[in-house]
């Protein structure tokens, strides 16, 4: 998105504190969340109005994500809980169980689709009488003179443009970092050279509210607990598994040209026969990199979620994070002495309140993949033993699991 310069003849619209890009998860959250703080926001996006309905992710929450939505009562109905997560590595007897009842929580986590999760946050935001402006692209906007307050947008809405509208703060939730950002010097990327395939399996035996992480030398295997959001299906398939299965780059082809008998004899392998994998559903994939932003914070803007970092699905922190990104940022201009929402001294204040949790949150990601990727046996062995020593240590597995549900505290 550009920030040059645009001539129109269109009055501006009246300013509001807060401009959000993008109607996703991420966007209608912070809409909520500034909404209950007394902020007026205004939400816009690009695509139609239906378009997260045909979102077919599956999203891992953690319990500290389920109490930031209950609090903005957008929590989705029929999420699947997680009672344990069972780590483990292929090759290596070592292994960790973490579970909710040592955290002394009524779950570690929940997964739910996300056109569930968007369900729920549009129900809430009309609740509210807040409105997204769908198909209503953000041209270029104007942040280029650090004395002004207000910063300048230029739309494009119903093919027309040149409407314009002043803000504060632009917060940026829309789509994520991509090839296409051309400041190398502002974002940080690391291809891994591998790709997921998802997809939802079924076992013989019920998952129990068990996850599962299973470390293989060509990457992370998850199993989530899922029960689709459609009652006659899971009256009829009962309790599946969300399964995120990571390859390389070169094995990927292969994996997604085998048939299901194959592919599922492969998986059953893989965990070490603690499975017995009985059907699969349509297979999807997709690459996966590591990309953030140095700095999540420019002159009047603040970028959150995957546009402001892209994480490996490992340990499923990406939308996580992203929760706690906008809890801090609503805390912080409730705190503001300025009614200025989008000063430079606020906008210092955040990224510097963010960089414990959100630099600890992208090195537990990739150094997962990358202490768990090699190859050499000798390693295998010493995280094996380092799974089970942790599994010994009850702080020090506490400490991994809290980390993972309510992120850096402190």
């Amino acid at each position: 998105m550009s920030q040059a310069k645009h001539i129109s003849t269109s009055p501006l619209q009246a300013p509001v504190d807060v401009t959000i890009i993008g109607a996703g998860p991420v966007g209608l959250a912070l809409g909520l969340s500034l909404h209950q703080a007394g902020i007026v926001s205004r939400i816009l996006d690009a695509r139609p109005q239906d378009a997260a309905h045909q979102d077919r992710r599956i999203i891992a929450l953690s319990h500290g994500s389920r109490q930031t939505l209950e609090r903005l009562s957008a929590w989705p109905i029929g999420a699947t809980l997680i009672n344990s997560i069972h780590i483990s590595q292929q090759g290596s007897l070592g292994r960790t169980l973490l579970t909710a009842a040592d955290q002394k929580l009524p779950a570690l986590g929940y997964v739910v689709d996300a056109s569930l999760l968007s369900s729920a946050l549009e129900e809430a935001c009309m609740r509210c009488d807040i409105h997204v402006e769908y198909g209503t692209q953000v041209e270029s906007f104007d942040t280029q003179d650090p004395s002004s307050t207000h910063a300048t947008l230029h739309l494009l809405k119903a093919g027309i443009s040149g409407q314009q509208i002043e803000t504060q703060l632009i917060a940026c939730a829309e789509g994520s970092i991509n090839a296409s950002d051309s400041d190398d010097t502002a974002i940080v990327r690391r291809d891994y050279q591998q790709q997921a395939l998802i997809a939802t399996v079924q076992t013989q035996a019920p998952h129990e509210g068990r996850a599962w992480e299973r470390f293989t030398l060509n990457g992370p295997i998850a199993l989530l607990p899922y029960r689709p959001n459609n009652d006659h299906y899971a009256a009829q398939n009962g309790d599946r598994y969300a399964l995120v299965w990571t390859t390389t780059d070169q094995a990927a082809p292969a994996l997604m040209a085998q048939d299901d008998a194959s592919l599922l004899k492969q998986l059953t392998e893989h965990f070490g026969g603690r499975h017995q994998f009985v059907s699969i559903s349509k297979r999807h994939v997709f690459p996966l990199s590591l990309r953030y932003r140095r700095k999540p914070i420019d002159t009047r803007q603040v970028w959150l979620g995957n546009a402001a970092q892209t994480l490996h699905p490992v340990a499923g922190q990406g939308f996580n994070l992203a929760l706690r990104d906008v809890s801090a940022l609503t805390k912080l201009i409730l705190e503001n002495p300025s009614s200025d929402v989008g000063n430079a001294a606020l906008l210092a204040r955040y990224a510097a309140n963010r960089r414990l949790d959100r630099g600890g949150t992208i090195r537990f990601t990739d150094s997962l993949i990358t202490v768990f990727g090699g190859e050499n046996p000798l390693l295998r062995h010493a995280r094996g033993a380092g799974l089970a020593l942790l599994d010994l240590i009850p702080p020090a597995r506490s400490f991994v699991a809290r980390r993972m549900i309510f992120g850096a505290r402190f």
